[in-house]
């Protein structure tokens, strides 16, 4: 997810910065120094933010796993105890 958000927000910011030197008219000698620079301050600024998407995603998806699991451990039990079978409570048997 990192490196995905720092292409995608390195290739906005140097084409929003070369459409605004083709809209002030300036040489492109000029715009390329200024669009490969903020490329790379926002190549930086998307890996980050790509690392705490990332982060939030996989604690949301583990909390939420532990949530389900945590969910059916209780109602395997509430059903384990609620039967007279002593086979489906996990009782052994006696011979």
């Amino acid at each position: 997810m990192q490196r995905s958000f720092a292409v995608s927000l390195g290739a906005l910011a140097l084409a929003i910065v070369t459409f605004r030197g083709c809209l002030r008219g300036e040489l492109m000698i000029e715009v390329i120094p200024a669009g490969i620079a903020a490329m790379l301050i926002f190549s930086v600024v998307g890996w980050l933010a790509g690392m705490v998407a990332d982060y939030l995603v996989r604690l949301n998806l583990e909390t939420d796993y532990r949530q389900r699991l945590a969910d059916f451990r209780e109602a395997v039990e509430a059903s384990e105890g609620t039967s007279d079978d002593p086979a489906t409570r996990g009782e052994a048997r006696m011979p």
